[in-house]
């Protein structure tokens, strides 16, 4: 409705009048209005009016002199018109704390000057009805006679088909960080609506708009509620006042907080806020803040949205984020923010940020959404979904559920801490994954747990279908003082792409302990030494590649070790300067464990490298491929400086351009050499044939071969011998056989068959020439050898030699 958005006019609807059907008693003095009596039932005072507006200075003045002993006002406007409240809305001797509930179908509008001076809950509402647990309702629809109203606490707020708007205008709120501070500063709004302490400030219509509002409810309970057609929107009692529950099915509208809006439920043991809407979007460094001093953890931030959740910008000096920030300062942890919606973006600087700040941990942040984008920035200032501590206080846990996360231009998904406290838990489940590009100011995109100090950075686990790290990007666990650098699990169920870098940054994954630019040294207060040990990489995928510059490392920059890099795949593909690394400057280089299923491949400079510098011992590489190809100058290496090269493990069935050298070359080479200490050793299993395959069992007694080959003859022409094996000739006389494919003579012989049958020859036995030792006569005169049988010796075998050329 029109109406419902207009800005205070001074028209005829400012004023409140009584509709006559509660013995609401309504006395107007100039811009004052004070209102008496009503219907009490029990500790219930019912209130109905025509209309219900403040003019601007003007007050209206609920006074329970005749009705001291209620706690609970509910009052409703019925007359059809917009109240426009722009001045104080107050109760007066009352014995109690009073809440009060505002009622106008027909839409409210709070305007800059508006004002609560309550002891309760303030509950307003565009609702027709208030409903009871008896069954009664007040309705501001259908008037009803006093005595159907109810003495019960009330159940629910009965929302008609198209809720009226609910508008709240301010000059915005005033915090400051100039100097980039943990905290930001807290200064007084010049205009807020403010509940008492631990009570419910809850806005419950159609759609929403906050422009430069600042809705207070310190250490109690703020609840926005847009829906957009009819339905039950719960009233659930809590110490705090009550919190709305709403129907499943329920439609929803939307909520827009701008113009630096702030909802601020910081305190002693600081509140919560609940947001339910269909569109709800931050921008101008609009902010829900809580800011916990106490003893116990603060309670939760919760927003909801059945479309999208968009935060968007900062306030125009820069300093303090759209979004929502929790912040623990004593020794209670800060608040749990929990987002529920289709679609997250944080864009230009905004951000979902926890922080603590002293011994207390900062709260978690736990994502559900079927796309989560984070992108841009605003000046010097990145975005950051960001859990962080500085003091004794561990940080809080991020975890995400979502179909598709995008970290672009520098934004930052990132558990820090800048403590004695460890990092919190980074826990990431998604379809696609994609991290890339940096900002103007050189910070690159990140999904990061980091340590800037003692404290240790805890595990980083990703579980995703694809993830894509593009244009300098980088998923990782880092270390930058003394603290142990995290471990990092990444599960990639399709593939991982890691490709190209930015103009500081390589795109990669990696766990290192890197040292920091004396600048950034000074600002942390760190002193000029890196001792800590990098973290531990664990991936899996079917396919991994790596290209133009990309890397997947272990790294250490200072005194302490390398970590291990294990990488569980089906392909490797490394190309164009990809690499992967495990390298220390001075402790003892990273291992890297490959268990590839089908193919590791180098290619155009790319390499394998497990390195150390000073008395480091390079770290040992082992590979498990079946295949290995190494082309273009790409090496494998696990070289040292003044320390032990390390040892190469490999097992696989076939090497293709790698060789083994003492020394890199122009060639791509497999190296463990150290410039001063011991190389290391290679040791290369190759199990391209089965030694065991086609064995057969030789005879016991040794044939003399003098007597199983004939000599050939000098006549004899092209006469060769060729031993086949049953694989064929080799390819190389030097190598192995590679396939064990049997020899078959593929020649057509057709020509030479014979067309009539075949018949078996048997050769008849030649007769065995014995040597004569006498000779006689015989009958016809001649002369005969004879031999004597007895000692008869078998002719020795002719030879060519025996023979003469004709």
């Amino acid at each position: 409705m029109l109406r419902a958005i207009l800005p205070w006019s001074g028209s005829a609807n400012a004023q409140v009048t009584s509709d006559g059907t509660t013995n609401t008693i309504v006395n107007p003095n100039g811009n004052n209005f004070t209102i008496l009596n009503g219907i009490e039932k029990g500790n219930n005072l019912f209130h109905s009016f025509n209309n219900f507006s403040v003019p601007t200075g003007g007050s209206a003045n609920f006074d329970l002199i005749n009705t001291p002993n209620i706690t609970t006002i509910f009052s409703r406007v019925t007359g059809g018109n917009v109240s426009n409240i722009d001045g104080l809305i107050q109760i007066l001797q009352g014995n109690n704390p009073v809440s009060l509930f505002l009622m106008n179908p027909a839409g409210i509008i709070f305007g800059k000057n508006a004002q609560l001076n309550i002891g309760g809950s303030f509950i307003s509402t565009t609702a027709n009805s208030i409903k009871f647990a008896d069954g009664l309702e007040f309705s501001a629809i259908n008037s009803q006679s006093a005595w159907l109203l109810s003495i019960n606490v009330p159940l629910g707020l009965q929302m008609g088909s198209n809720p009226a708007s609910i508008t709240v205008q301010g000059t915005g709120h005033s915090l400051t960080n100039p100097s980039g501070l943990p905290l930001v500063t807290q200064n007084p709004s010049a205009t807020e609506l403010r509940v008492q302490p631990g009570k419910t400030l809850a806005l419950v219509g159609g759609n929403l708009e906050l422009k430069g509002a600042t809705l207070t409810a310190k250490q109690g309970q703020v609840e926005l509620g847009s829906v957009s057609g009819a339905g039950l929107v719960g009233l659930i009692p809590i110490a705090q006042g009550y919190t709305l529950g709403y129907e499943d099915g329920q439609s929803f509208g939307d909520i827009q907080l701008a113009g630096r809006s702030l909802l601020d439920i910081s305190g002693v043991n600081a509140g919560s806020v609940q947001i339910r809407g269909r569109h709800i979007q931050f921008t101008d460094g609009s902010l829900v803040l809580a800011r916990n001093f106490g003893n116990l953890p603060g309670s939760d931030i919760r927003l909801q949205a059945t479309e999208a959740i968009d935060s968007i910008g900062r306030t125009a000096d820069n300093t303090i984020i759209s979004g929502v920030r929790t912040e623990a300062v004593g020794i209670g942890a800060s608040g749990n923010i929990s987002v529920i919606t289709p679609r997250l973006t944080l864009q230009q600087g905004a951000g979902l940020n926890s922080t603590s700040v002293g011994v207390a941990p900062s709260g978690n942040i736990h994502i559900e959404a079927t796309a989560i984008e984070l992108s841009g920035f605003s000046a010097n200032s990145v975005t950051s979904l960001s859990t962080s501590g500085f003091g004794s206080g561990n940080t809080g846990d991020i975890s995400i559920n979502t179909n598709s996360l995008l970290v672009s231009q520098g934004a930052s998904l990132i558990s820090a801490t800048f403590g004695s406290g460890s990092s919190g838990k980074v826990t990431i489940r998604t379809n696609q994954t994609t991290v890339m590009g940096e900002g103007p100011d050189g910070l690159y995109s990140n999904i990061s747990s980091i340590t800037f100090a003692t404290g240790n950075a805890k595990t980083l686990t990703l579980d995703t279908a694809k993830l894509q790290i593009l244009d300098g990007g980088a998923v990782g666990t880092t270390t930058f003082f003394a603290g142990n650098g995290g471990d990092l699990s990444i599960n990639a169920t399709e593939s991982i792409e890691i490709s190209g870098r930015s103009q500081s940054n390589n795109s990669s994954i990696n766990s290192s302990s890197t040292r920091l630019s004396p600048i950034l040294r000074q600002r942390f207060g760190l002193a000029d030494k890196l001792t800590a040990n990098a973290g531990n990489v664990s991936i899996t995928t079917p396919n991994l590649t790596v290209t133009d510059g990309g890397t997947v490392s272990v790294t250490s920059q200072g005194s302490g070790n390398g970590g291990s890099l294990n990488i569980t795949a089906n392909t490797i593909r490394l190309k164009r300067i990809g690499s992967i690394q495990a390298q220390t400057e001075s402790g003892n280089g990273g291992n890297i464990d490959l268990q590839v299923g089908n193919l590791l491949l180098l290619r155009d400079n790319s390499a394998i490298a497990a390195t150390a510098g000073g008395n480091g011992d390079g770290g040992n590489i082992n590979i498990n491929a079946p295949i290995i190809a190494g082309l273009e100058n790409s090496d494998i290496i696990a070289n040292a400086f003044n320390g032990n090269g390390g040892n190469i493990n490999i097992t696989t069935q076939d090497i293709f351009g790698l060789k083994l050298g003492d020394r890199l070359t122009p060639d791509s080479d497999i190296s463990v050499s150290s410039q001063f200490g011991v190389n290391g050793t290679v040791d290369i299993n190759n199990i391209g044939i089965d030694p065991n395959s086609g064995l057969v069992e030789l005879p016991a007694n040794v044939t003399d071969p003098s007597q199983q080959i004939a000599t050939g003859c000098a006549g004899s022409q092209g006469s060769s011998f060729v031993a086949t094996g049953r694989g064929g000739i080799p390819e190389n006389p030097t190598q192995q056989i590679g396939s064990d494919r049997t020899w078959g003579d593929i020649r057509d012989i057709s020509a030479y068959r014979k067309t009539q049958a075949l018949q078996a020859q048997i050769s008849a036995p030649r007769e065995t020439l014995i040597q004569a030792t006498s000779w006689h006569r015989n009958a016809q005169g001649k002369i005969e050898l004879v031999a004597d049988k007895a000692t008869a010796n078998v002719q020795q075998p002719l030879t060519c030699a025996a023979l003469r050329k004709n």
